[in-house]
């Protein structure tokens, strides 16, 4: 097994595959606590959802890097759905089901009517479920997203007290100077920028579970911030890594197999967050 791993990680795709599976999961790891803490692991899905629409709209218009349309499209969704979540007429949640179920709609429709290939189904899982171009990236999208994905590492750290102080108490950062609704602003257009990276390593129906299992695995072991933080990215890192080495070794779906490690690794922290409370 270990010639056989070994062997495959001699090839340059095997290794960019690898690379951009890590980094994805870290961020959505890092904002993934924040957005649970908020009661916004919801927004994940939602804009996972208008992303795929957006690449429906890419396909037609036959765009040959589809994430000049689908970044600032999701981008601008999420923020959307913010002022939205601000309208008593209608409500959050109503807003992001109301959103990513038109976009999930309009984008199937726009594929089927406009589709000039002939594996429409097959195009179709992959957008959801995860595509198998995972390994077949090239340098430079492989340095396009390390460049995000350092990007948005380095935001979280360098904002990290604000950070804390909207996700923990909204109220009392608004009356202490903290401009919340410029943070909140910023927390969903990273959130964004994270869905468009993770479209193609997991699809847009399994993105939210990047963001959700790892956070909900840390708080089952650890309470501060910074402790459920930092061990949701080493989680969210060792998962991605265990499941693209198993998915590679096995031929299984790269996407699934991720997710599959994230919800066994959830299950692991469960028990173990039992057995501490004895």
């Amino acid at each position: 097994m270990l010639d056989k791993l070994a062997e495959y990680l001699s090839y340059p795709f095997v290794r960019y595959a690898l690379a951009v599976g890590v980094l994805t999961s870290l961020c959505s790891a890092l904002f993934g606590v924040t957005l649970v803490l908020k009661r916004l692991s919801f927004i994940g899905d939602g804009l996972s959802h208008v992303a795929f629409g957006a690449v429906a709209v890419a396909a037609v218009l036959r765009l040959s890097n589809d994430m000049l349309l689908v970044l600032p499209v999701t981008a601008l969704c999420a923020v959307l759905l913010l002022r939205a979540g601000k309208n008593a007429k209608i409500k959050g949640d109503a807003a992001i089901a109301m959103l990513s179920v038109g976009a999930l709609a309009f984008g199937y429709l726009l594929m089927n009517v406009f589709s000039t290939s002939s594996n429409l189904s097959g195009d179709v899982c992959s957008t959801l479920f995860g595509s198998t171009s995972i390994l077949t990236l090239t340098k430079s999208e492989v340095t396009l997203c390390a460049v995000l994905s350092a990007a948005v590492t380095a935001l979280f750290i360098l904002f990290y007290n604000k950070l804390f102080a909207v996700t923990f108490d909204e109220d009392f950062a608004k009356a202490s100077g903290v401009k919340t609704d410029a943070w909140n602003l910023f927390i969903a257009v990273v959130v964004a920028v994270i869905i468009v990276l993770a479209m193609e390593l997991v699809g847009s129906l399994l993105i939210s579970a990047l963001v959700i299992f790892p956070a909900l695995s840390a708080m089952r072991l650890f309470k501060s911030f910074k402790s459920v933080t930092v061990c949701a990215a080493v989680l969210s890192v060792i998962c991605a890594l265990v499941g693209m080495t198993a998915s590679v070794l096995l031929g299984t779906p790269a996407g699934a197999t991720v997710v599959a490690a994230d919800a066994l690794a959830f299950g692991a922290c469960c028990a173990v967050g039992a057995l501490k409370k004895r």
